[in-house]
């Protein structure tokens, strides 16, 4: 078997098109189309159906496709596992990390494993989780920093906590709200939120406390696809409510917020690192990993 056609074959089952595949591979489809039917010929099956839409896996090409996947990543992994014993310390380290977790967690690490290893190379993917795990699950990823509640398929992955945070419903100091004496969900009600898209653990814990209590869900006049951390300027001079975490509170950011005393409206959870489980990790991902639980263990962002 050709590793060529098994690329063709992988870049046409993501893309489900021909022509999508070859521009992204930078070949002629001629050319594309050949490997795979020169793949489907070595194998003796079938891998895709022609559909109005592009290419659609068979069956016995959907199973093709998840083993194959999984063995293209071991051989890369396997390549770059060589090249780093050729090299030495030498290398490129992938990271994905979450906007609040940037400055607070990843900057100084990296700083850290710059002045350590000076010819280090470090590409840096900021996003949320919904981005991260995907990207890591396929390779494209040697660790993520984020939080370790919002992760599918728990066998997937491998776990390293760092620190603990807590998030909290917040407004800005002098909020209407602040006026009662014991505020309950429906007090909420009437009042705009900054929230980030569904896809956001935090969102959807929110929502699920609304839905618990009765109360009519958060009327969303701020949607944001990332974090609300950059966006909490707006908080100071409006009534909107918020989702907002520990780390921002303690932070400049977080100057003239305050939570909002909620029952069992407070959600804990674990800042860590994930990695792909039983993935290889070069000896520059495993500085960085050591270096970033070395700074959990002396501090936190939360000052302790």
């Amino acid at each position: 078997m050709r590793l060529e056609d098994l690329d063709y074959f992988l870049a046409v089952a993501r893309t489900g098109h021909v022509g999508r595949a070859a521009d992204g591979m930078g070949i002629s489809q001629p050319a594309l189309t050949k490997g795979i039917r020169r793949l489907e010929d070595e194998l003796k099956l079938q891998l895709f159906v022609r559909t109005p839409k592009g290419m659609e896996l068979t069956m016995p090409g959907r199973a093709f496709y998840q083993r194959s996947l999984q063995a293209r990543r071991e051989l890369d992994e396997a390549l770059r596992e060589a090249g780093d014993l050729h090299r030495g310390s030498i290398g490129l380290v992938r990271v994905g990390v979450t906007p609040l977790l940037v400055e607070p967690v990843f900057n100084q690490a990296c700083i850290d494993l710059m002045a350590q290893r000076p010819a280090a190379k470090i590409n840096v993917m900021v996003s949320l989780n919904d981005a991260l795990i995907p990207a890591l699950r396929q390779g494209d990823l040697d660790f993520s920093i984020s939080s370790l509640h919002d992760s599918a398929a728990p066998a997937e992955f491998d776990r390293i906590p760092l620190f603990r945070d807590s998030l909290f419903v917040a407004a800005r100091q002098g909020h209407p709200v602040f006026d009662r004496a014991k505020i309950r969900f429906d007090h909420l009600v009437g009042y705009g939120w900054m929230l980030p898209g569904l896809q956001v653990a935090s969102r959807r814990w929110l929502q699920t406390r609304f839905e618990q209590r009765g109360a009519p869900s958060p009327e969303i006049v701020i949607e944001s696809n990332s974090s609300v951390s950059s966006l909490v300027s707006i908080l100071h001079s409006t009534d909107l409510l918020t989702v907002i975490s520990e780390i921002t509170l303690r932070s400049e950011a977080g100057k003239g917020l305050a939570i909002v005393p909620l029952e069992d409206a407070t959600w804990h959870r674990e800042i860590g690192i994930m990695t792909r489980h039983g993935s290889y990790q070069s000896p520059l991902a495993q500085r960085l990993i050591e270096i970033l639980r070395e700074r959990a263990r002396v501090s936190t962002p939360r000052g302790r």
